[in-house]
């Protein structure tokens, strides 16, 4: 039996998305069997984050500084601004590597059955921002789900007083995905959203 400081460590790590109880006991057992290797440099790391952590106060991402890389970075398109419900989404698009603008999370989506209301997320925030001038294009890229959407349509009906290009992200066919396996609701989209064969 592990002792009350392991089993400890253990309960922590199955809360983490993506572990549970075993996959938790497998890591801790990993990291004590590497200790040099594995748990000192992931106690650093963590110990280093947890010293600098912040969240920026201009378009709300987590980061070790405030302003955050992306912001502060002066290669940015300051022009072009993407919206989206969570920093995880944000991290998602900075991996592809293919949006060059800044971004403005907003901390949710609206939802009215968990009471989730336009005050509650970084709407106004956003229309400051816009409102301030200087950025041509609004890119929103809210999940493909009812909220996402509603979230989407509330705040298109809060900037279009602006004269900037308010834009959405295409949802249809994934690559790759094959039709059968796929949700009415993506399908439907696809069909909306076709195009002319070049």
């Amino acid at each position: 039996m592990a002792s009350q400081e392991i089993e400890a460590l253990t309960q922590a790590l199955a809360r983490l998305p993506g572990l549970g109880p075993r996959s938790a006991r497998r890591a801790v057992l990993h990291l004590l069997k590497k200790r040099e290797g594995a748990l000192a440099p992931l106690l650093s790391a963590l110990e280093a984050v947890d010293r600098r952590l912040a969240t920026c106060s201009v378009c709300g991402n987590i980061d070790t500084s405030d302003p955050c890389s992306v912001c502060a970075d002066p290669r940015r398109d300051q022009r072009s601004l993407c919206v989206v419900e969570e920093v995880a989404d944000l991290w998602a698009l900075e991996r592809s590597r293919l949006f060059p603008g800044r971004y403005h999370v907003l901390g949710g989506r609206l939802s009215a059955l968990d009471g989730v209301r336009p005050e509650d997320l970084g709407i106004a925030r956003l229309v400051q921002r816009v409102e301030a001038g200087g950025i041509d294009e609004v890119v929103l890229a809210m999940n493909a789900t009812l909220e996402g959407q509603t979230t989407a349509h509330y705040i298109a009906e809060r900037i279009e007083q602006f004269p900037v290009r308010l834009t959405q992200l295409a949802h249809g066919l994934p690559v790759g995905g094959e039709l059968d396996y796929l949700d009415e609701g993506t399908l439907a989209q696809a069909m909306r959203a076709r195009r002319p064969v070049a």
